[in-house]
């Protein structure tokens, strides 16, 4: 495991399209699905990385908590699952279900749409407006699996009520901090390790 944090992508980025499937129901995700939302948020997370699972049960908090709401939410596993079988669809299917997400989670075989976010770490977090237009990239809270601060959500949770009251997101943002996405051999992006 290397400790790795977000790439902090520059604030203003169009989302990235992609074409995923959801490992519960099998259907094609893309940001279309979510054309009727005024915000969309896209976590990349996995099922055996202990910074995942330490905020995991918050996750799914979010999801149940703006189900409801104007805000989209997908989730994508990109991690080599030939090397990690934990995070294969099988058992991000498992995980899905044990954790009552209300979201998709999507898995991404050929990483690319990790690369194309620049994702560098699960978990790790993009929020886009109603332009789609990236307004914040960082972390959940403060909270890390060792250092004993609540799992609040709260940095996240901030940036989620500002768009959706169509107020301006803080720019003072942290990156998030996490396991390194597992790359599959020779897959390695150009960010990785740097």
């Amino acid at each position: 495991m290397a400790l790795t944090a977000s790439t902090m992508l520059p604030i203003g980025t169009q989302a990235p399209d992609f074409n995923l499937p959801d490992v519960v129901s099998q259907q094609t995700i893309s940001l279309s699905t979510f054309a009727d939302k005024k915000a969309l948020l896209v976590m990349f997370i996995c099922r055996h990385c202990p910074f995942v699972k330490h905020v995991q049960a918050e996750l799914a908090k979010l999801g149940q908590d703006y189900f409801q709401s104007d805000l989209g939410i997908v989730a994508i596993s990109a991690n080599d699952a030939n090397n990690y079988p934990d995070d294969a669809p099988d058992s991000l299917k498992t995980m899905a279900k044990e954790l009552g997400f209300q979201f998709p989670l999507c898995y991404d075989e050929s990483q690319e749409t990790a690369k194309t976010y620049t994702a560098a770490c699960t978990p790790d977090f993009f929020l886009f407006d109603s332009d789609r237009k990236l307004v914040y990239r960082g972390q959940l809270d403060d909270s890390r699996p060792s250092n004993n601060k609540p799992v609040t959500g709260a940095d996240l949770r901030a940036a989620i009520e500002a768009v959706l009251a169509n107020k301006a997101v803080n720019p003072n943002q942290k990156p998030s901090i996490g396991c390194n996405i597992k790359w599959k051999p020779g897959n390695e992006p150009s960010y990785f390790g740097s």
